[in-house]
């Protein structure tokens, strides 16, 4: 069951589930692919996260009550959508050291050692729930639980690009330099955003992760290269 709530005087927040699930978020993806074949008056952008979609509106065009109508419209029969098949993208990482600085903190805080952390860390497939706070930050579904790891307590004022982290039950991948809290086990040679390149992002909203180990020197090689290992 879809809810409907009325954001400001310009968006429209669809809500799919009360819960973080693969289920609702896919739900939000094949809402999204119905929609974003649709031509409705009014819509300027489409937002997804983990089981929301917020769509902004031209009110001087349409009317909330005429986009709901149109939203409900849409969304019949959604489960016979068949979306898109998945990428499943393999991530190499760099682990601990100067790459992973807080990798000894989440062993110690899980009573595990750096190496059981690693394999751990590197063995599910992640599922892109949404992509947000920095372009191509991806939030990444799937993390076991004996790794979960609170934020630090005094964030650092820069994280370089690529840098992998925890927080909490969730582990994702800083795109750009930037702020952050999330302790950092990691480090990828790979570029996640590029606005010199189409598309943009390497991930998207649906895709798979694959993170697998790799040493200083495979870090240099690839980062030389620039290129992302296919499973």
């Amino acid at each position: 069951m879809l809810n409907y709530y009325h954001m400001g005087d310009s968006a429209l927040i669809i809500k799919t589930g009360n819960d973080i699930s693969e289920t609702s978020n896919v739900t939000v993806r094949k809402l999204l692919f119905r929609l974003g074949q649709e031509n409705i008056r009014g819509v300027l952008d489409f937002i997804p996260s983990y089981n929301e979609l917020m769509i902004c509106f031209d009110p001087a065009v349409t009317r909330y009550n005429e986009l709901v109508e149109a939203v409900i419209s849409c969304s019949q029969n959604l489960d016979d959508i068949d979306l898109p098949e998945p990428s499943v993208v393999s991530i190499p990482v760099l682990y601990g050291g100067n790459s992973g600085p807080d990798l000894r903190e989440v062993a110690e805080t899980n009573d595990l050692s750096a190496e059981e952390v690693i394999t751990i860390h590197s063995s599910p497939l992640y599922l892109v729930y949404m992509l947000g706070f920095t372009p191509g930050f991806c939030y990444l579904g799937g993390m076991d639980h004996r790794i979960v790891t609170p934020r630090r307590q005094t964030p650092r004022l820069k994280i370089e690009a690529g840098s992998v982290g925890i927080a909490d039950k969730q582990t994702g991948i800083y795109p750009i330099d930037s702020p952050g809290g999330w302790q950092l086990i990691g480090k990828t040679p790979v570029k996640l955003f590029d606005a010199r390149k189409s598309p943009e992002f390497l991930l998207n909203q649906g895709d798979y992760i694959k993170f697998y180990p790799i040493d200083e020197e495979e870090y240099k090689e690839i980062l030389q290269k620039n290129e992302v290992m296919p499973l």
